[in-house]
């Protein structure tokens, strides 16, 4: 089930909020929607995940009655940390390394047994990091063991955030896991936070989708640098509004639910450099390697050459965290080679740079690494890329392309492009000023504002619905991370 569909809207949801307004365990009522939430989808693999729970408020508990007794419980953490990173390696990784094995000895000739593929278990990234999360923070001691089984099974298993963020740390939400505050005002604040991120995922990175996809499918003969351009733009903004969207839509799940969910995007298109890039990013996810593999491994307080060496290795992990291939390894490690070369005398030359020129730079590299990330091979990869260098007659419009681009595909291109910076957001308030200075002279900015957000709101919700029940393209890109 994902948060995008009928099911979920008019059926999982408004059951669920009527019994967490009601009745008053709201804790086992989460646990409980969480539990079918992740039933509906993966029932086979959920034996998987109660175990893991299960092992980690055990773990946590050893860990607890170590520490009461005055030692650090490190063998105990270790043996936690261990049993976590296992399980993920292999279920996500087990037979990624057995083929790169494979094909290391078949250029020696030599044949290893062919490894059956293993079922990847619906949001393994996301509970097993906060698995270790809650592990880590136990660990060194900034928030104490929870000792309430249900409370650490609604953190983990908690469905707003679990198959797809934002990562949440548990000391940020250990005391709201046992009083939290229920409002009018943050559910209709966390309502409008839904509501944008529905429309993102449905109206914009669904369209967007569309277009990436039927230029993927189209032979290669008939793809040229125009269309190869246009598909890698496109996918550019899918992969920001698919993800961006589905992390608005948990955020302002949990502030309706009470909790308060870290920021995930910060229009990370608007970025001046790969460093900027990187602070508004998936930046739940960011903060979670700095502080949990980047800072422990010295972060930049040793010498320039141990700092990038940390640096690779974050960003080796963050391309292996995203998939099972050595393209996201190899575009992990592109993004850390870029963020290498600001740290020295490249970053002082780009900052003396004219914003325009830091801003084209930055989506440059962006996007010609999202290429990578998209491809299932590097064959695949190096094929639209050189399309993309390849040359481009711009007196005609490519035949496929005009084909496949509607008008309303074409609107969803050019709204997308808009909305991935703050522009829309100024002129809202823009706008705002100048209705009531020259056409409402004696109403307050605000309550105008507050007004027009509320119809665009309602507007939305009402284009997501009829885009949904009329069966529209529905993938959802970080859906199997």
């Amino acid at each position: 089930m994902v948060f995008s569909s009928i099911g979920f809207l008019f059926y999982f949801l408004p059951i669920f909020l009527l019994c967490y307004a009601v009745l008053p365990w709201r804790n086992a009522v989460l646990l409980l929607a969480s539990l079918i939430f992740y039933a509906w989808g993966e029932f086979q693999n959920l034996p998987l995940l109660l175990i893991c729970i299960v092992f980690n408020y055990g773990v946590g508990r050893a860990l607890g009655v170590a520490q009461a007794r005055g030692g650090a419980g490190k063998a105990i953490f270790v043996i936690g940390l261990a049993a976590n990173l296992s399980a993920l390696t292999y279920y996500k990784y087990f037979q990624f390394m057995a083929e790169s094995l494979g094909a290391f000895f078949s250029l020696m000739n030599l044949e290893l047994p062919v490894v059956k593929k293993n079922a990847l278990p619906l949001g393994i990234s996301f509970f097993t990091f906060h698995a270790i999360s809650y592990l880590v923070d136990v660990y060194r001691k900034k928030t104490p063991c929870e000792k309430n089984i249900i409370a650490l099974f609604t953190y983990i298993i908690m469905f707003p955030q679990l198959v797809a963020g934002p990562i949440v740390r548990f000391s940020t939400v250990a005391k709201q896991l046992h009083l939290r505050r229920l409002s009018w005002e943050r559910a209709e604040r966390g309502a409008g936070f839904f509501v944008i991120g529905l429309a993102q995922k449905i109206l914009l990175a669904n369209a967007l989708a569309q277009i990436v996809d039927s230029i993927y499918t189209l032979p290669i003969s008939q793809i040229d640098a125009v269309t190869a351009w246009v598909a890698a733009i496109a996918y550019s903004l899918q992969i920001y509004f698919d993800f961006a969207g589905y992390s608005l839509m948990a955020i302002g799940l949990g502030l309706i639910c009470g909790f308060s969910f870290p920021r995930n995007f910060n229009f990370p298109y608007a970025a001046l450099s790969m460093t900027d890039f990187w602070r508004r990013w998936h930046m739940s996810l960011s903060r979670w390697f700095r502080d949990y593999v980047y800072i422990p491994l010295g972060g930049n307080r040793q010498s320039q050459a141990r700092t990038a060496f940390n640096l690779m290795t974050v960003f080796f992990l963050c391309g292996l965290w995203h998939g099972a291939n050595w393209t996201f390894v190899v575009w992990g490690l592109l993004h850390g080679s870029f963020l290498i070369l600001e740290r020295g005398r490249f970053g002082l030359w780009l900052e003396k740079m004219p914003r325009g020129l830091r801003h084209c730079y930055t989506m440059m590299v962006v996007i010609l690494t999202w290429v990578l990330f998209r491809a299932e091979s590097f064959a695949g990869a190096i094929v639209m890329l050189k399309a993309m260098f390849s040359y481009a007659d711009l007196t005609q419009a490519p035949l496929p392309l005009a084909r496949l681009l509607s008008p309303s595909l074409l609107c969803a291109l050019f709204a997308a492009i808009l909305l991935a910076t703050p522009v829309f957001k100024n002129l809202l308030g823009r706008g705002s000023e100048f209705l009531c200075t020259s056409w409402m002279p004696g109403m307050a900015v605000k309550p105008l504002k507050d007004i027009l957000t509320k119809l665009c709101l309602l507007g939305l919700f009402l284009l997501c619905t009829l885009s949904l029940a009329a069966g529209a393209y529905n993938p959802f890109i970080y859906f199997r991370f």
